[in-house]
């Protein structure tokens, strides 16, 4: 594999499938890992919450970083407070605000969270921030909801997901997204445009007066599971759920728990000290 893309995995909230991430990341090389906003929750970041799958997540992406995986972390409204560090870079890991990816094929992928887009973020922070506090406790509520399911013998369902087919606005306003950022996209000449933000996997060509330009969304870890792989000159959607190998694989082994307890309090301070600083 090339590149590989997550974005909105929301570490430090109850959502969060750090666990499946964690496989997920445990069984794929690539060249370079493209963590495209929100992997970490700052507005919703407690010392009080940050189980061992989350951590393990952190000792993941430090593992590929050094076996020389090029790490870049691009910052999304859930981690802003890391926009003031662009351009920072220490060995492969580097924070960008958005990155182009020039392929073997002479194409270009244009990669950034997309949260310049959302209205609610640049007029009204503090609705955007009251919004993923409720978000948040409907996915701790469905998640319950999902147990009982299960011991009925029934499927999970997705409180959220039939809230947003259900609203018309906010099918209107993913469709606005993905048109907007195809726009951009084709207007500057890329190829391929790739997203996050809006939780919603896609992979689809959009054709305008214009041209033409194929939009990708990576998803999230909280509902859908999914990443964005390119390889053999092509992008496509990983689903977490459809990979049985992986999804029924045993959690990876944990560092001792000394160095693990050490490793976790060490990080606990460094997003203390963002919170100071912001």
């Amino acid at each position: 594999m090339d590149v590989a893309v997550i974005s909105d995995v929301h570490l430090g909230t109850y959502g969060c499938h750090a666990n499946e991430l964690s496989r997920y990341l445990s069984t794929i090389d690539p060249s370079i890992l493209v963590l495209n906003g929100d992997i970490i929750d700052m507005w919703q970041f407690s010392k009080k919450y940050w189980p061992t799958g989350h951590m393990q997540v952190i000792k993941q992406i430090t593992s590929m970083l050094s076996r020389g995986v090029k790490v870049y972390y691009i910052t999304g409204n859930h981690d802003e407070m890391l926009r003031r560090f662009e351009n920072f870079s220490i060995g492969n890991f580097h924070i960008v605000n958005k990155m182009v990816i020039h392929h073997t094929n002479n194409t270009r992928s244009w990669i950034f969270h997309g949260d310049v887009f959302d209205v609610t973020m640049q007029y009204s922070k503090w609705l955007a921030k009251l919004g993923a506090v409720g978000y948040d406790m409907l996915i701790y509520i469905n998640s319950f909801i999902n147990y009982i399911s299960k011991k009925m013998g029934r499927g999970k369902i997705s409180l959220s997901k039939k809230i947003k087919n259900s609203v018309k606005s906010a099918v209107k306003y993913i469709n606005s997204f993905e048109d907007t950022a195809a726009g951009i996209a084709i207007e500057k000449g890329y190829d391929y445009v790739l997203c996050g933000h809006i939780h919603q996997p896609c992979n689809r060509e959009i054709v305008t007066e214009k041209g033409k330009v194929n939009y990708l969304n990576s998803g999230d870890w909280i509902e859908n599971l999914t990443a964005l792989e390119y390889k053999d000159d092509n992008w496509d959607i990983y689903y977490y759920q459809q990979d049985t190998e992986v999804n029924e694989s045993n959690d990876s082994i944990y560092m001792d728990e000394a160095a693990y307890l050490r490793t976790t309090e060490l990080f606990k301070m460094m997003m203390q000290d963002f919170h100071l600083a912001s």
